[in-house]
Protein backbone atom coordinates (compact mmCIF):
# COMPACT_ATOMS: atom_id res chain seq x y z
CA UNK A 1 0.00 0.00 0.00
CA UNK A 2 1.31 3.28 -0.88
CA UNK A 3 1.68 6.00 2.16
CA UNK A 4 0.02 9.21 1.99
CA UNK A 5 2.82 11.63 3.31
CA UNK A 6 1.17 13.43 6.80
CA UNK A 7 1.33 17.13 6.25
CA UNK A 8 -1.03 18.56 8.27
CA UNK A 9 -0.12 20.25 11.39
CA UNK A 10 -0.61 17.96 14.93
CA UNK A 11 -0.81 18.04 18.76
CA UNK A 12 1.61 15.10 20.01
CA UNK A 13 1.42 15.00 24.16
CA UNK A 14 4.76 12.37 25.58
CA UNK A 15 3.93 10.83 28.71
CA UNK A 16 6.51 8.95 30.72
CA UNK A 17 5.98 6.17 33.27
CA UNK A 18 6.22 5.96 37.13
CA UNK A 19 8.60 8.88 38.82
CA UNK A 20 9.80 9.79 35.40
CA UNK A 21 9.71 13.04 33.93
CA UNK A 22 10.18 15.25 30.45
CA UNK A 23 13.68 15.12 31.05
CA UNK A 24 13.78 11.25 30.75
CA UNK A 25 12.68 11.39 27.06
CA UNK A 26 16.23 12.92 26.46
CA UNK A 27 16.09 14.14 22.70
CA UNK A 28 13.27 12.23 21.31
CA UNK A 29 11.25 14.93 21.31
CA UNK A 30 13.55 17.30 19.12
CA UNK A 31 13.45 13.91 16.84
CA UNK A 32 9.91 13.77 16.54
CA UNK A 33 9.36 17.29 16.66
CA UNK A 34 11.94 17.18 13.15
CA UNK A 35 9.93 14.31 11.54
CA UNK A 36 6.50 16.29 12.13
CA UNK A 37 4.68 19.15 9.16
CA UNK A 38 5.51 22.77 10.28
CA UNK A 39 3.67 24.20 12.79
CA UNK A 40 3.33 20.80 14.63
CA UNK A 41 3.36 20.81 18.39
CA UNK A 42 5.15 18.09 20.84
CA UNK A 43 4.39 18.44 24.24
CA UNK A 44 5.88 16.60 27.23
CA UNK A 45 4.08 17.17 30.42
CA UNK A 46 4.88 15.64 33.71
CA UNK A 47 2.61 14.18 35.42
CA UNK A 48 1.75 15.12 39.23
CA UNK A 49 4.60 14.31 41.72
CA UNK A 50 7.59 14.57 38.78
CA UNK A 51 9.49 16.95 36.81
CA UNK A 52 8.50 20.25 36.89
CA UNK A 53 5.66 19.53 39.27
CA UNK A 54 7.80 17.50 41.99
CA UNK A 55 6.18 19.83 44.56
CA UNK A 56 2.51 18.56 43.51
CA UNK A 57 0.76 15.78 45.36
CA UNK A 58 0.52 12.88 42.66
CA UNK A 59 -2.92 12.05 42.63
CA UNK A 60 -3.45 8.16 44.24
CA UNK A 61 -5.89 6.84 40.87
CA UNK A 62 -5.11 7.21 37.70
CA UNK A 63 -8.44 9.12 36.13
CA UNK A 64 -7.13 11.96 38.57
CA UNK A 65 -4.48 11.70 37.29
CA UNK A 66 -5.78 12.52 33.60
CA UNK A 67 -7.84 15.42 35.02
CA UNK A 68 -4.82 16.88 36.05
CA UNK A 69 -3.01 16.58 32.60
CA UNK A 70 -6.18 17.97 31.08
CA UNK A 71 -5.73 20.39 32.96
CA UNK A 72 -2.65 21.10 32.40
CA UNK A 73 -2.81 21.09 28.61
CA UNK A 74 -5.65 23.62 28.66
CA UNK A 75 -3.15 25.83 30.30
CA UNK A 76 -0.54 25.36 27.98
CA UNK A 77 -2.91 26.13 24.96
CA UNK A 78 -2.75 22.76 23.43
CA UNK A 79 -4.41 21.98 19.83
CA UNK A 80 -6.49 19.24 19.63
CA UNK A 81 -7.79 16.22 19.36
CA UNK A 82 -4.08 15.63 20.21
CA UNK A 83 -1.81 12.57 18.98
CA UNK A 84 -0.43 10.57 22.00
CA UNK A 85 2.90 8.76 22.38
CA UNK A 86 3.26 7.30 26.13
CA UNK A 87 4.81 4.47 28.22
CA UNK A 88 4.60 2.23 31.49
CA UNK A 89 2.03 4.66 33.87
CA UNK A 90 1.26 7.20 31.03
CA UNK A 91 -0.18 4.46 28.78
CA UNK A 92 -2.09 4.06 31.59
CA UNK A 93 -3.59 7.64 31.71
CA UNK A 94 -3.59 7.30 28.16
CA UNK A 95 -6.02 4.68 28.42
CA UNK A 96 -8.38 6.00 30.95
CA UNK A 97 -8.08 9.38 29.30
CA UNK A 98 -9.15 7.62 25.65
CA UNK A 99 -12.49 6.22 26.73
CA UNK A 100 -13.35 8.94 29.36
CA UNK A 101 -12.53 11.81 26.58
CA UNK A 102 -12.31 10.38 23.05
CA UNK A 103 -13.11 13.86 21.56
CA UNK A 104 -10.32 14.54 22.61
CA UNK A 105 -7.63 12.09 21.51
CA UNK A 106 -7.16 11.68 17.69
CA UNK A 107 -5.25 8.15 18.06
CA UNK A 108 -2.24 6.52 20.53
CA UNK A 109 0.70 5.32 20.35
CA UNK A 110 1.34 2.72 23.52
CA UNK A 111 4.88 1.53 23.93
CA UNK A 112 5.99 -1.98 25.83
CA UNK A 113 2.31 -1.73 27.85
CA UNK A 114 0.99 -3.91 29.86
CA UNK A 115 -2.67 -3.72 31.61
CA UNK A 116 -4.96 -5.25 34.33
CA UNK A 117 -6.48 -7.13 33.30
CA UNK A 118 -5.16 -8.59 30.67
CA UNK A 119 -1.80 -9.61 31.85
CA UNK A 120 -0.95 -11.29 35.04
CA UNK A 121 1.38 -9.36 37.70
CA UNK A 122 4.08 -11.50 37.35
CA UNK A 123 4.44 -10.90 33.33
CA UNK A 124 3.34 -6.84 33.97
CA UNK A 125 7.08 -6.91 36.20
CA UNK A 126 9.26 -9.85 35.62
CA UNK A 127 9.90 -11.56 38.50
CA UNK A 128 13.46 -11.55 37.62
CA UNK A 129 13.36 -7.85 39.27
CA UNK A 130 12.51 -8.44 42.26
CA UNK A 131 15.22 -9.31 44.43
CA UNK A 132 17.34 -5.99 42.64
CA UNK A 133 13.78 -4.20 43.70
CA UNK A 134 13.09 -5.39 47.03
CA UNK A 135 17.65 -5.16 47.61
CA UNK A 136 17.30 -1.41 47.04
CA UNK A 137 14.78 -1.02 49.13
CA UNK A 138 15.51 -2.54 52.09
CA UNK A 139 19.07 -1.29 52.07
CA UNK A 140 18.03 2.22 51.20
CA UNK A 141 20.05 2.39 48.45
CA UNK A 142 21.83 5.05 47.17
CA UNK A 143 20.88 7.81 44.15
CA UNK A 144 23.33 6.24 42.00
CA UNK A 145 22.48 2.99 42.51
CA UNK A 146 19.15 3.53 41.87
CA UNK A 147 19.26 5.26 38.76
CA UNK A 148 21.63 2.57 37.37
CA UNK A 149 19.48 -0.31 38.43
CA UNK A 150 16.76 1.83 36.33
CA UNK A 151 19.31 1.77 33.17
CA UNK A 152 19.90 -1.89 33.72
CA UNK A 153 15.92 -2.66 34.01
CA UNK A 154 15.00 -0.78 30.99
CA UNK A 155 17.87 -0.39 28.56
CA UNK A 156 19.48 -2.95 26.27
CA UNK A 157 21.47 -0.27 23.73
CA UNK A 158 20.77 3.47 25.25
CA UNK A 159 21.57 5.70 22.03
CA UNK A 160 23.86 7.72 25.10
CA UNK A 161 26.65 6.50 26.40
CA UNK A 162 25.99 4.77 30.12
CA UNK A 163 28.08 7.31 32.44
CA UNK A 164 26.49 10.64 30.14
CA UNK A 165 23.25 9.10 30.71
CA UNK A 166 23.48 8.02 34.31
CA UNK A 167 24.84 11.90 34.95
CA UNK A 168 22.23 13.48 33.16
CA UNK A 169 19.23 10.69 35.36
CA UNK A 170 21.07 11.72 38.18
CA UNK A 171 21.19 15.45 37.61
CA UNK A 172 17.32 15.82 37.19
CA UNK A 173 16.96 13.63 40.22
CA UNK A 174 18.41 16.75 42.23
CA UNK A 175 16.85 18.90 40.26
CA UNK A 176 13.64 17.40 40.60
CA UNK A 177 13.15 14.93 43.40
CA UNK A 178 10.36 12.68 43.48
CA UNK A 179 8.97 12.40 47.25
CA UNK A 180 8.63 8.69 48.74
CA UNK A 181 5.30 9.29 49.34
CA UNK A 182 4.38 10.39 45.70
CA UNK A 183 6.34 7.61 44.47
CA UNK A 184 4.10 5.11 46.59
CA UNK A 185 0.94 6.99 45.84
CA UNK A 186 2.20 6.81 41.64
CA UNK A 187 2.51 3.18 42.76
CA UNK A 188 -0.69 2.37 44.42
CA UNK A 189 -2.05 3.75 41.30
CA UNK A 190 -0.92 1.76 38.61
CA UNK A 191 -1.30 -1.08 40.69
CA UNK A 192 -5.02 -0.49 41.21
CA UNK A 193 -6.08 0.29 37.73
CA UNK A 194 -7.91 -1.72 36.18
CA UNK A 195 -8.53 -0.82 31.97
CA UNK A 196 -11.47 -1.56 30.83
CA UNK A 197 -12.97 -4.99 28.65
CA UNK A 198 -14.03 -3.08 25.89
CA UNK A 199 -10.85 -1.55 23.01
CA UNK A 200 -10.42 2.28 23.17
CA UNK A 201 -12.75 3.94 20.91
CA UNK A 202 -9.98 5.41 18.65
CA UNK A 203 -7.27 3.98 17.03
CA UNK A 204 -3.90 2.99 18.45
CA UNK A 205 -0.46 1.33 17.73
CA UNK A 206 1.76 -0.65 20.14
CA UNK A 207 4.63 -0.39 19.50
CA UNK A 208 7.23 -3.53 21.72
CA UNK A 209 10.84 -3.78 22.40
CA UNK A 210 12.01 -8.28 21.95
CA UNK A 211 14.47 -6.91 24.38
CA UNK A 212 12.28 -5.40 27.22
CA UNK A 213 13.30 -7.29 30.38
CA UNK A 214 10.87 -4.89 32.37
CA UNK A 215 7.69 -5.63 31.35
CA UNK A 216 7.20 -9.38 29.40
CA UNK A 217 6.30 -9.00 25.32
CA UNK A 218 3.39 -10.91 25.64
CA UNK A 219 1.67 -8.28 27.61
CA UNK A 220 1.61 -6.35 24.46
CA UNK A 221 0.60 -9.33 21.93
CA UNK A 222 -2.40 -9.64 24.29
CA UNK A 223 -3.52 -5.73 24.10
CA UNK A 224 -3.13 -6.11 20.23
CA UNK A 225 -5.22 -9.58 19.69
CA UNK A 226 -7.84 -8.15 22.54
CA UNK A 227 -7.79 -4.72 20.86
CA UNK A 228 -7.10 -5.80 16.88
CA UNK A 229 -4.89 -3.26 17.30
CA UNK A 230 -1.56 -3.54 14.93
CA UNK A 231 1.61 -4.36 17.16
CA UNK A 232 5.10 -3.43 15.39
CA UNK A 233 8.45 -5.01 17.20
CA UNK A 234 12.02 -3.80 17.78
CA UNK A 235 13.80 -7.06 18.22
CA UNK A 236 16.53 -5.78 20.38
CA UNK A 237 15.28 -2.49 21.87
CA UNK A 238 14.27 -3.00 25.99
CA UNK A 239 11.67 -1.20 27.80
CA UNK A 240 12.48 2.51 27.10
CA UNK A 241 12.36 2.08 23.41
CA UNK A 242 12.64 5.77 22.33
CA UNK A 243 15.60 5.65 24.55
CA UNK A 244 16.68 2.24 22.59
CA UNK A 245 15.87 3.19 19.23
CA UNK A 246 14.22 6.57 19.17
CA UNK A 247 14.64 6.72 14.96
CA UNK A 248 12.85 3.45 14.63
CA UNK A 249 9.85 4.62 16.90
CA UNK A 250 9.49 7.91 15.22
CA UNK A 251 9.17 6.28 11.92
CA UNK A 252 6.66 3.50 12.85
CA UNK A 253 4.43 6.46 13.89
CA UNK A 254 5.05 8.41 10.88
CA UNK A 255 4.13 5.80 8.45
CA UNK A 256 1.28 4.59 10.50
CA UNK A 257 -0.23 7.94 10.59
CA UNK A 258 0.39 8.00 6.59
CA UNK A 259 -1.73 5.38 6.04
CA UNK A 260 -4.45 6.83 7.67
CA UNK A 261 -6.09 10.15 6.64
CA UNK A 262 -4.30 13.25 7.46
CA UNK A 263 -6.20 15.08 10.36
CA UNK A 264 -7.47 17.98 9.67
CA UNK A 265 -5.58 21.25 11.26
CA UNK A 266 -6.13 21.51 14.82
CA UNK A 267 -8.21 23.19 17.00
CA UNK A 268 -7.28 24.97 20.42
CA UNK A 269 -8.86 22.47 22.81
CA UNK A 270 -12.35 22.83 24.43
CA UNK A 271 -11.73 20.87 27.54
CA UNK A 272 -14.24 20.83 30.66
CA UNK A 273 -12.17 22.10 33.64
CA UNK A 274 -12.22 18.87 35.95
CA UNK A 275 -13.84 18.88 39.20
CA UNK A 276 -12.09 20.47 42.50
Amino acid sequence: MATVPVTAPSTWVLLRGLTREQGHWGDFPAQLQAALPPGSQVITPDLPGNGALWRTRSPAKVPEMVDALRQQLQGLGARGPCHVLAMSLGAMVTVDWMHRHPEEVADAVLINTSLRPYSPPWRRLQPRHYPTILRLLLTQAKARDWENAILQMTTRHPAVATEALLSHWLQLRQQHPVATANGLRQLWAATRYQAPRSAPPVPVLLLNGEGDRLVHPSCSSVLAASWGAPLLRHPTAGHDLPLDAGPWVVQQVLQWRAIRQPPQAPMPMQMPMPPA
